[in-house]
């Protein structure tokens, strides 16, 4: 059974870390006081305005700061500042068990996407993709903040998964299936496969996103998932958005879909809003969902948070 943390409320207080790439100074600043006028308290890591070339800090250090929020009793959300790469790199340094006995709220996506899935596999908590530190700006589309404050406050269930008006789910490949949700940023995964924190599929239901990538360049990813069985051992797969991805040779991302993921037969939503899309439905990962291709819905059996 999952692990749930407990649910975020007005006046909590948010711990505030740089797990991959850093981000310029004045934009967490920027953050964090927009943060605070929502009624949260802040704290921050000690190496989060961290810089160390294309990393913030060194490994040991980044995850000296997670570890930390962890261990923080005041803490009730892990909020990361930003993606980019060398999540992968904190990994070894974490403390599974610790985190198992004290689960905290952590929400991100990008790079941030193997975290989330290597803490709902080896701690068993149930983590939330959606919004970094960097999405939290007042021009942020009321729909984000809408998903996001009731993944981490709300307990009812079942609850669907809901995109933006106008913009529809649409199931490709009929089947009704539940299972556990996995997945995020498809570049994160293959990066992953052959490490011991490489993402577990089997019996599960399997989200994918990804961002600029050209669609001969996604082809390569999804075909080394393939050939790494990660479709053959899943329930179910949910697409989300492949943002900025150019055509390559003519061939769109909805191509791709429909000629290599369509084709395995499994039951399929695409046009999820996700990851780095500027809409970003909130997806709780490690919770046990309902899809079903037949009638392009995701539905939550279980909440992200406890009370």
């Amino acid at each position: 059974m999952a692990i749930k943390p407990l649910a975020l409320q007005q006046g909590d207080t948010v711990g505030i870390v740089t797990l991959g790439s850093p981000l310029a100074a004045e934009t967490i600043d920027a953050r964090i006081a927009y943060l605070r006028s929502l009624g949260l308290k802040v704290i921050v890591g000690r190496y989060v305005y961290a810089a160390n070339g294309f990393l913030a800090g060194t490994d040991q250090q980044r995850a000296e700061d997670l570890m930390a929020m962890f261990a923080n009793e005041n803490v009730r959300l892990i909020l990361p500042s930003r993606g980019g790469v060398g999540v992968e790199g904190v990994l070894p340094y974490l403390d599974y068990d610790f985190i198992r006995k004290n689960p905290k709220i952590v929400s991100g996506y990008s790079d941030i996407t193997i975290l989330l899935n290597v803490l709902a596999q080896l701690s068993g908590i149930v983590t939330l993709h959606s919004l970094l530190l960097l999405d939290f700006k007042p021009e942020t589309a009321p729909y984000n903040f809408n998903q996001f404050f009731t993944a981490t406050s709300s307990v009812t269930v079942p609850r669907p998964i809901v995109n933006p008006p106008g913009k529809r789910l649409i199931g490709k490949v009929p089947g009704n299936v539940s299972g556990i949700l996995v997945g995020g940023n498809l570049t994160s995964f293959v990066g992953s496969l052959g490490t011991p924190y490489e993402i577990d599929t089997k019996g599960k239901i399997l989200m994918l996103e990804e961002v600029h990538e050209p669609v001969n360049t996604v082809y390569r990813y999804v075909e080394q998932l393939k050939l790494a069985g990660k479709f053959a051992d899943c329930r179910g797969i949910i697409m989300g958005e492949c943002t900025g991805c150019e055509e390559a040779y003519g061939q769109t991302y909805e191509d791709l879909i429909d000629d290599f993921i369509v084709p395995l037969g499994k039951p399929l939503i695409t046009n999820l809003a996700s990851g780095h899309g500027t809409l970003k439905a909130a997806i709780p990962i490690g919770a046990f969902v309902n899809m079903n291709g037949g009638t392009g819905t995701i539905t939550l059996l279980e909440s992200a948070v406890r009370y």
